[in-house]
């Protein structure tokens, strides 16, 4: 899809789909996680909000394991604008991903089993307690509980949830925003999300240096997180804050050590592989899968796979062999009866052949959804009804 320009500066733009949005939505609620681009959007909300003396709810979701300065900035943005909006500090047991560590793939931020653990305490204002949310279940996965509180909090109103995605930020939030989906009036930066709510990116054409420029001129709070990634030598563009353990985020966990030692401290302790992460998540090799891999002399891809199966932990390694069964028996389908091997480099990257050696990859990589291998993330609900099936299926195909 190609990008049309406006004929006006993105601030104008964004102002009039803000206007758009409290003319046009009964409910209406900003997705904030502390980062710059929510900020910025955070801000340009409540000069709309304010003059019409219109509260909005503000919803962060607290994943334990942030920066110091990450809940120092969130806790002032909720003081400045405290008369205008509902906040949701939500500092519930949830799962999240941990991309470092084959024997944690998945940790439990707020584990109330482990509080002389938590690397901090949550402030006062946090709702802790699990039966707040009719809908909430613990362990439940960090998207799944973004969808339902959007129902929750919409009580069947038109409801505009607010997220401050760019399309500018990477291709899959690019393909997120132009792909071929139900919005409101034709207008591509909605996207319609079930029952009554909609997601909206009011500034989703906005490009890294917009940001910044708007946090000059207005002069508003922002994230001094931000100043320190700066002085350890990182540019606009390789700036992030959110959780630190994902596949892609786990590259920056090296700067906790920098910029907040105590934090990091409390991190390594509660966090399964973090200092591996740490260390090795922005070199290349067989540590973390990134890049280019090897196999071991004397094995194939296929025996190298087996034997990084055999020498995980048995939950893990049933998780993968699942993965890993389906991947084959799809391909069988179509026209492979035997998985080969290896395949070209390119045609390995654009996943348009199977082969052992991306199965590798998915594995050393810690890739426990396997999006490597075209798979996507389960609901925690119909997770255990999966195992079942796959338990069946994997005996009837005789695979793995």
């Amino acid at each position: 899809m190609p990008k049309i320009p406006l004929g006006y500066d993105v601030y104008t733009a964004t102002q009039q789909r803000i206007k758009y949005i409290f003319d046009t939505f009964q409910k209406i609620y900003v997705s904030f996680s502390g980062g710059k681009d929510s900020t910025a959007m955070l801000h340009m909300v409540m000069e709309e909000a304010i003059p019409r003396n219109q509260k909005i709810g503000l919803l962060f979701i607290d994943l334990e394991g942030q920066y110091k300065l990450t809940i120092d900035h969130i806790e002032e943005c909720i003081d400045l604008y405290k008369d205008y909006i509902e906040p949701y500090w939500i500092a519930l047991p949830m799962n999240l991903r941990n991309a470092v560590s084959v024997f944690e793939p998945q940790w439990m931020c707020w584990d109330p089993e482990v509080k002389e653990s938590w690397i901090r305490q949550p402030p006062e204002m946090a709702i802790t307690d699990e039966d707040y949310f009719p809908f909430f279940r613990r362990r439940m996965e960090f998207e799944e509980f973004v969808e339902e509180f959007g129902d929750w909090y919409g009580q069947g109103k038109l409801t505009a949830c607010l997220v401050g995605n760019r399309a500018d930020e990477s291709l899959n939030r690019y393909r997120m925003l132009t792909a071929k989906k139900q919005m409101i009036d034709g207008l591509q930066w909605t996207t319609y999300k079930g029952t009554t709510v909609f997601n909206c990116y009011p500034i989703y054409d906005w490009r890294t240096r917009d940001v910044w420029i708007h946090a000059g001129k207005s002069g508003q709070p922002y994230n001094h997180l931000y100043d320190r990634m700066y002085q350890a030598g990182m540019t606009i563009h390789q700036m992030r804050i959110c959780q630190p353990y994902g596949d892609d985020q786990r590259k920056g966990l090296w700067l906790f050590q920098i910029i907040e030692p105590e934090t990091w401290s409390r991190l390594v302790a509660r966090v399964n592989g973090a200092n591996a992460g740490a260390l090795y998540a922005r070199t290349s090799g067989n540590i973390l899968g990134t890049l280019k891999i090897a196999k071991p002399e004397g094995h194939t891809w296929e025996s190298f796979a087996h034997l990084l199966l055999d020498t995980m932990p048995k939950a893990a390694s049933e998780h993968y062999k699942n993965k890993i069964a389906i991947f084959i028996h799809w391909w069988m389908e179509r026209g492979y009866n035997k998985m080969p091997d290896f395949a070209d480099v390119k045609d390995e990257a654009a996943r348009k052949v199977p082969s052992w050696r991306r199965v590798c990859k998915a594995l050393l990589r810690h890739d426990y959804w396997c999006k490597g291998l075209s798979f996507s993330q389960h609901k925690s609900a119909a997770y255990q009804k999966y195992l079942k099936l796959m338990k069946r299926r994997r005996a009837q195909w005789n695979i793995i």
